[in-house]
């Protein structure tokens, strides 16, 4: 017979929710790898989602519901998931900051802003106070600390993805900030580069028209679950996982890859212009 753990909801959410669907499962004699056949998630997806450490997509709640016979249960309590939310994090970001903590692969085109996973907290706080130039200092720094947060994936050699990004040229002379920081950046790009973290390329301004000329793009891959594109915009963002546009994209990213330079000729490239504001110049 299946025990109920008590949760306090109130208190976490996500466990609440995943200790509520494991009881369904365990209720209906079911393993966890019962509950995920016919569905595109793996076993250890469902079983991080029993553990509050996951989100459900809607999706498998779906399939769940069918499975377990909870009449639609899991499906409806989803948004009340995706309404517990991490300080700092525009709510349309959620599901992407969850994900990319799970990912396989990241790869993403970055052509008007350092990505936030490689920003420093200089650069952070000037991208936050541009986009948001009314809000309180404490607002302003939960979304830097959130930020700057992030990057911890890359410190875990066991679970950290392949992240491969490609810059604009331009990013490396459009100076936002004074040219000691905007060095200190270029750096941090270049650190984790020469540690084996992630594979910058940039695609030159003598590209001319290229695949990728209108948005921004973040393309993650699973072991567990389907691939997921992710584009934004100034106050909004998407999160894409309809294969035949996931494919596209895809498409559109390897094409963007092919266009740009290779990863040794661009670090060569990034340490020039982080030499040339190191010396108080104008990259360029």
């Amino acid at each position: 017979m299946a025990v109920r753990k008590e949760i306090d909801g109130s208190a976490s959410v996500p466990e609440f929710y995943g200790a509520e669907l494991r009881y369904q499962r365990e209720a209906a004699g079911l393993t966890l790898e019962k509950t995920v056949e016919g569905s595109f998630y793996g076993v250890s997806y469902l079983s991080e989602i029993e553990r509050g450490e996951r989100r459900m997509p809607e999706a498998l709640a779906r399939h769940v519901d069918q499975v377990l016979k909870t009449d639609g249960f899991f499906e409806r309590r989803c948004g009340d998931v995706r309404k517990a939310r991490k300080r700092g994090h525009a709510d349309y970001f959620e599901r992407i900051l969850e994900a990319e903590k799970h990912a396989d692969t990241i790869e993403e085109w970055a052509p008007t802003l350092f990505p936030g996973l490689l920003q420093t907290e200089a650069y952070a706080r000037a991208v936050v106070r541009a986009t948001h130039p009314l809000e309180l200092d404490g607002e302003t720094e939960a979304k830097v600390s959130a930020r700057l947060a992030r990057a911890r994936l890359f410190e875990d050699d066991r679970s950290r993805p392949d992240y491969w990004v490609i810059l604009h040229e331009g990013l490396l002379k459009l100076s936002i900030l004074p040219p000691e920081q905007m060095a200190e950046q270029l750096n941090r790009v270049i650190d984790l580069a020469e540690q084996r973290r992630i594979y910058p390329q940039v695609l030159s301004w003598k590209t001319g028209a290229h695949p990728f000329m209108l948005g921004t793009a973040m393309i993650m891959t699973f072991v567990d679950a389907p691939p997921l594109v992710y584009t934004e915009s100034l106050h909004s963002g998407s999160t894409i996982d309809d294969p035949g546009l996931v494919k596209d994209y895809r498409r559109s990213y390897d094409r963007l890859r092919a266009a740009a330079l290779p990863p040794e000729a661009s670090l060569a490239l990034i340490e020039s212009a982080a030499e040339d504001y190191r010396n108080g110049k104008q990259p360029g």
